[in-house]
């Protein structure tokens, strides 16, 4: 509104001094008594009348920059009080009011400080004289210590309400640890000292990149999609790193284009308070105050609204602390359960082969068991990766007893073993007459593994050929013979292992890109025997006892020596080498005590016999790599090429043969 601090005298007539005089007594008793505005301003009323006759008396008493309260008396003393926020539509009429021809206005001081003003109006002419205004300036010096008194009074209040509204907050936040329960009930206790219609929390991202409502009360919302991840906007971010703020207009002040101005147009918000809230050194998100009027906020809110969101940030602490309790508590539990899932899984294991096969207690091998135990309950495809020897068939057979299909069939096939034609009969099976030599129908390994497992071992080596026709079997379900046309169901679980990195074979062209990824939906690497030492003794121990079954005369046991040697060795055969690097020691050591002497392996990383050959070392040493690329080389060029008699030549299985030729990246010089 606008207020005129005109000083009006229009018709030369004075005001009785006895008159004024009272006038001044009467609101000087009324101050010093009275501390509520609205009794003074109604006792004022009639006071003043007796002495200066008006239709209405005003007092606008400012609170802050933006609201006041306005007192609208009639010369009886019946007050109409009402608050406003300035540039609301309600404001009350201004003095100016066509309506009123006569008025007196004086400005209510306290030194520099407006404190608000007094008018009077008549709707007569000339109404009021220099004296009345003269009277009237001393009553709203009177009145400036009533305003400030109120004002006072006031903010002792709320300062009180604020204290109350803390209290009653942390005794409704005790009971639940999710504030997402009780929110309705936060809002509702701390309305009492910080007016709103909304209450809003928000939750960023880990990575800041979007935010999502986290609580929310004051209006319901059935809309789902509400409570979606949002992803922020540069302008987004710049004001989510603003820090404490308010918005008295947030429908001009708000960009509409961001995340806040959307949902303040969405539930019709006029002004905001924002507040950062805080979760250990980290930011949370953040808190709105919201409104539907303007300027319902202002910076003198900004510390109590940042001490309520310290206290709502205790209570997700709590919470944090909860969740986190309870998800440790749920991964020991799981942790557990695994742990005895796979002693019972050895156990039975054990009993049913009469031999004690899943061996060792480092870490590394109980994850490869743990992830084995979590995947063996589903269907799921499964890759073991690994070195040679590292024991992925005991893995997959695991995998198959602690699957729903244990009582069906485990039926293994190894594919570096067979040419490409007899590969693909042994999984397909073939009619009678699909080639020379079939003289009779025979089922496939797939057919044969019928609510089982069917178990591929080295697939790196499988031709193209053949890894089409699997492929098709495995997206379909189903195949058909060679040389026939009748489909058959593929009712089996595949678990396929290799010892060649097959993302490189797939850049060479050597396997098929899609069906890695049919294959490779779980894929378990297990560790080369280096990575576990620690179950290198109680792997020796298992063998020693597996192996004195089927001898003569079982060793006594391992001397320390022999320990110690078995330690220090690097074991690129891994498991299948050190099981027949005990074999051969059991025979040696003729049922005495297995020695370092009876080991054909020594603490240099390399077998016994190559240190005791009749060569010496060059004095500026020698590179051991380049040593047995020389010696694969030598071999496979005296072989032609041929891998079986090659890999006899170096005293290799086929398959370490290949993992070497992998490793150094031999081909073929007359391959296409």
């Amino acid at each position: 509104m606008r207020v005129s601090h005109r000083r009006m005298a229009t018709n030369g007539e004075s005001a009785p001094v006895e008159s004024a005089a009272a006038v001044l007594a009467t609101v000087a008793r009324l101050v010093a008594e009275t501390t509520n505005l609205t009794d003074i301003v109604s006792r004022l009323a009639p006071a003043v009348h007796a002495a200066i006759p008006f239709d209405e008396l005003h007092v606008l008493r400012l609170d802050r920059a933006e609201s006041f309260t306005s007192y609208i008396s009639d010369a009886a003393g019946q007050v109409d009080v009402s608050g406003h926020r300035i540039g609301s539509a309600d404001t009350p009429r201004a003095p100016d009011d066509d309506t009123m021809r006569s008025k007196l206005v004086c400005t209510i001081r306290q030194s520099a400080l407006v404190r608000g003003a007094l008018w009077l109006t008549s709707a007569d002419d000339h109404a009021f004289t220099e004296a009345h205004q003269g009277t009237m300036d001393a009553v709203a010096d009177l009145l400036a210590l009533a305003i400030e008194r109120t004002g006072m009074r006031e903010r002792e209040d709320l300062r009180r309400d604020r204290i109350d509204s803390l209290k009653r907050l942390l005794l409704t936040m005790a009971g639940a640890l999710d504030i997402r329960q009780v929110f309705p009930e936060v809002s509702a206790v701390i309305r009492g000292g910080l007016p709103h219609d909304l209450l809003l929390l928000t939750a960023w991202s880990n990575d800041g990149a979007s935010t999502r409502v986290y609580a929310l009360a004051g209006v319901k919302v059935n809309d789902p999609t509400f409570w979606d991840p949002i992803q922020l906007s540069a302008e987004d971010r710049e004001w989510a790193q603003r820090g404490a703020y308010v918005v008295t207009d947030a429908r001009t002040d708000l960009p509409p284009g961001t995340a806040l101005g959307q949902t303040c147009a969405r539930f019709q918000i006029g002004s905001l308070l924002r507040v950062p809230l805080p979760l250990g050194s980290q930011v949370f998100g953040s808190l709105f105050f919201m409104a539907r009027d303007l300027n319902q906020f202002s910076d003198v809110d900004i510390d109590f609204a940042v001490r309520l969101a310290d206290h709502l940030a205790l209570a997700l602490s709590h919470k944090e602390l909860a969740d986190l309790s309870r998800r440790d508590e749920e991964a020991r539990q799981t942790e557990a359960r695994l742990e005895a899932q796979i002693a019972t899984l050895t156990r039975e294991i054990e009993a049913r082969s009469g031999v004690r096969r899943v061996i060792g207690r480092s870490k590394e091998w109980k994850d490869v068991l743990t992830q084995a135990t979590r995947v063996a309950q589903t269907e799921t495809t499964v890759l073991l990766t690994g070195e040679s020897g590292t024991g992925k068939e005991v893995v997959a057979r695991f995998i198959h007893h602690a699957s729903r299909r244990s009582t069906g069939p485990f039926i293994a096939i190894n594919c570096a073993a067979l040419p490409e034609h007899l590969l693909e009969s042994e999984l397909f099976g073939h009619e009678r007459g699909a080639f020379t030599g079939a003289v009779t129908t025979k089922p496939g390994r797939i057919e044969q593994a019928a609510g089982g497992v069917l178990f591929l071992d080295e697939v790196g080596e499988m031709a193209i050929s053949v890894q089409a026709k699997l492929l098709r079997a495995l997206e379909e379900r189903e195949f058909t013979r060679l040389g026939g046309n009748k489909v058959i169901r593929a009712e089996v679980r595949l678990i396929a292992a290799t010892n060649r990195n097959l993302h490189d074979a797939i850049e060479r062209g050597a396997f098929r890109e899609d069906l890695y990824y049919r294959l490779g939906v779980f894929e378990i690497t297990l560790p080369p025997l280096r990575e576990r030492p620690g179950d290198i003794l109680e792997l020796a121990d298992a063998f020693l006892a597996e192996i004195g079954q089927s001898v003569g005369r079982p060793a006594a046991g391992i001397a320390p020596d022999a320990k110690e040697q078995l330690l220090a060795y690097s074991w690129p055969g891994n498991v299948r080498e050190l099981r027949n690097a005990i074999e051969r020691a059991v025979i040696l050591a003729d049922g005495g005590l297995i020695r370092s002497q009876h080991l054909p392996v020594s603490g240099a990383g390399r077998p016994a016999a190559a240190l005791s050959g009749p060569g010496t070392l060059p004095a500026g040493g020698m590179n051991l790599q380049e040593l047995e690329k020389s010696l694969v080389v030598n071999a496979l060029t005296r072989a032609r090429y041929n891998k079986t008699r090659a890999a006899k030549l170096l005293g290799l299985t086929r398959a370490q043969l290949y993992s070497r030729i992998e490793k150094y990246g031999l081909q073929d010089p007359e391959a296409p």
